[in-house]
C-alpha cells in the first residue's frame, strides 16, 4: 500500500525522475554526449507530462496559498522544465555545430547563444515559479550593469568585437590573415577576448578583437587556399619589350611551383632609356608554395634570359656595370651547357673541350614529341632555350628549362622515360650521343662511378617527386649497369 501511495504521489514521482535522470547522465551515459541529449530531451516530455497530469503549466504563475509538499514538488518541475529545456535546446546547438564541421571557430556564437538561452531560463523561473517581477529585476539590475559597464568598457569592447568578428566571419581558424599594422599569421583560435595568430616564426601573437574589428584585414586564405603572387625584375635595353616579355612568358611556362590555371602573365611596368621593368604575376597552390616559387621564377627567369642573351640590368638610378669584355676566352654556347651540367662535373677541361665539340644541335617545333612513355633514349639532350613538358597518361609531371637535361637514364642505364616528352614552345637543345659517352668512358673508366654517384641522386629525387613505381630496374648498381651496356671490364 505504501508503494502505491508513492506512485500517486507529485513529489515522489518528481523526486524520482530527478534521480533517474542524475543516475542515467553521471553513471551510465557518461562521456555520451549523444545518448546524454536524448536522456534530457526524454527528462523533459516526463516532466511535460508530469505537470499537465496535476493540471499545472510552467507558463501559469503560482497561486497564492499555502505551500504543500505537492506544490513545492510542482515548482521543482516548473523550474526543471525550464532549465532542462534549455539544456535539450543548446545540445541541439551543439550538434548544429559540429554538422558544420567548424566548432572551434564558431565558439563566440555558441557561447552567446547557450547564454542567452539560460538567461532567458532564469529569468522565466523567476517570473513563472518565484512569481517576482521581472520588470523591477531587470529595472534595478540595469543601474549595476551601467556601473559595470563603464568599469569594464574595454573588455566589453573586445567581447561585442568579437561577436561581430564571428558573425561577420572575414577569417576563420586555420586561415593566414594580414592585419595593416603588419601583423600576419595563422589563426589557431579566437574566443571572447583576442584572436590568436601563428606567424611564420612560430611565435604566437595576440590581438585584441577591438583592434581586430576596427583594421584592415587582407585573408591570404580566401576564397581558397590558392595565392597570387608576383616579382618584379629589370632588364637591360638589348631587344624590344615585346622579345623580353615573351622570354619572360616562356620562363613561366616552365615554372613546376606555380599553378598554369589561371595562366601567369607578365606586365610591363616602366619603360626607360637604359632598361625595362616587368612584373611577373602567377598563381601557387598554397601559401606554403611561396618561397619555393619565388626562388623557381627568379632562376628560370635568369637561364631564360641568359639563352636568349638578355642581361639583368640594375636597380633604377643605378650606376650602370661596365659591358663585359668580348676579348679573350668566351667559351661557346656547348661548352657552356657542359660545364653548367651536373652530370658531367667530373670531367677535365680537355675532355669537356673534346665533348663539346662533338655535340649536336638539334631543334623543335612547339608540339613536337621527343621520345614517348616507355621508350629507352640513346642520347643526353641539354636544353639550349625552350620549355619540354613531360606527361604520363594525361597528366603533367614536371617541366624542364634551358639548362636542364633528359635521356641520361635511358642512354646510360637503359632506364625507361616515365613519360611522354614533348615541345612545349619552339625549342633549341644540344645532343650528346651513345658514341661520345662511350669514348669517354673507354679513355677513362673510372668516370662510371662519377656519373653514377651523380645520376643516383638524380633517379632518387625522381622517383620521390614523379614516379615511385618506376625508377631504377634490376637491384644492379648503377656504375656496374653502366660498364655492363658500354661493355667496359671492373677495375
Amino acid at each position: 500500500m505504501l508503494l502505491i501511495d508513492l506512485t500517486h504521489n507529485a513529489a515522489a514521482q518528481f523526486v524520482g525522475m530527478i534521480l533517474t535522470f542524475i543516475v542515467m547522465n553521471w553513471i551510465v551515459f557518461h562521456n555520451r554526449k549523444v545518448l546524454l541529449l536524448l536522456s534530457r530531451a526524454l527528462l523533459f516530455v516526463l516532466l511535460s507530462t508530469f505537470l499537465y497530469a496535476h493540471d499545472s503549466t510552467p507558463f501559469s504563475p503560482n497561486a497564492a496559498g499555502s505551500m504543500s509538499v505537492t506544490m513545492i514538488a510542482l515548482l521543482g518541475a516548473k523550474a526543471a522544465w525550464w532549465f532542462v529545456g534549455s539544456a535539450c535546446l543548446v545540445g541541439l546547438v551543439r550538434i548544429f555545430l559540429i554538422f558544420e564541421r567548424k566548432p572551434r571557430e564558431a565558439r563566440l556564437l555558441q557561447d552567446l547563444v547557450v547564454a542567452v538561452l539560460y538567461g532567458g531560463a532564469f529569468l522565466a523561473v523567476i517570473s513563472y515559479v518565484l512569481s517576482v517581477p521581472v520588470g523591477t529585476l531587470v529595472a534595478t539590475s540595469g543601474v549595476f550593469a551601467i556601473i559595470l559597464g563603464l568599469a569594464l568598457q574595454s573588455t566589453l569592447n573586445d567581447v561585442f568585437s568579437g561577436i561581430a568578428l564571428n558573425l561577420g566571419r572575414p577569417y576563420t581558424v586555420g586561415d593566414w590573415i594580414v592585419v595593416d599594422d603588419g601583423a600576419e599569421g595563422r589563426v589557431v583560435e579566437t574566443n571572447w577576448r583576442a584572436t590568436y595568430l601563428i606567424n611564420g616564426a612560430n611565435d604566437l601573437v595576440t590581438i585584441p578583437n577591438s583592434s581586430l574589428a576596427k583594421a584592415r584585414l587582407v585573408n591570404r586564405s580566401g576564397p581558397d587556399i590558392s595565392h597570387g603572387a608576383s616579382v618584379k625584375l629589370r632588364f637591360a635595353i638589348m631587344t624590344t619589350p615585346v622579345a623580353v616579355v615573351e622570354v619572360m612568358e616562356t620562363a613561366l611556362k616552365g615554372a613546376n611551383a606555380i599553378l598554369q590555371v589561371p595562366p601567369p602573365t607578365v606586365k610591363i611596368c616602366s619603360l626607360d632609356t637604359e632598361s625595362i621593368e616587368l612584373e611577373l604575376s602567377f598563381r601557387i597552390a598554397s601559401l606554403a608554395d611561396g618561397v619555393r616559387a619565388n626562388n623557381e621564377i627568379f632562376d628560370l627567369a635568369f637561364r631564360h634570359a641568359k639563352a636568349h642573351g638578355i642581361r639583368l640590368a640594375g636597380a633604377a638610378g643605378s650606376v650602370r656595370a661596365p659591358e663585359p669584355s668580348s676579348q679573350g676566352a668566351n667559351p661557346g654556347t656547348a661548352r657552356r651547357l657542359v660545364n653548367a651540367l651536373p652530370l658531367l662535373g667530373s670531367l677535365t677541361e680537355d675532355e669537356k673541350e673534346a665533348l663539346s665539340a662533338v655535340m649536336t644541335r638539334r631543334t623543335f617545333r612547339k608540339g613536337d614529341l621527343i621520345a614517348r612513355q616507355g621508350e629507352i633514349m640513346n642520347t643526353i639532350l641539354i636544353l639550349r632555350s625552350g620549355v619540354v613538358s613531360i606527361d604520363r597518361d594525361g597528366t603533367e609531371l614536371m617541366r624542364l628549362s634551358p639548362g636542364d637535361w633528359f635521356g641520361e637514364g635511358g642512354l646510360l642505364t637503359e632506364t625507361e622515360e616515365v613519360g611522354n616528352i614533348t615541345a612545349l614552345t619552339p625549342l633549341v637543345a644540344y645532343e650528346i650521343d651513345r658514341d661520345t659517352i662511350a669514348a669517354l668512358l673507354k679513355d677513362r673508366p673510372t668516370i662510371a662511378d662519377e656519373v653514377s654517384a651523380i645520376l643516383s641522386r638524380r633517379l632518387s629525387e625522381e622517383k620521390r617527386r614523379l614516379a615511385p613505381h618506376d625508377a631504377a630496374k634490376p637491384p644492379l648498381s648503377l656504375a656496374t649497369r653502366i660498364r655492363h651496356i658500354f661493355n667496359i671490364e671492373e677495375f
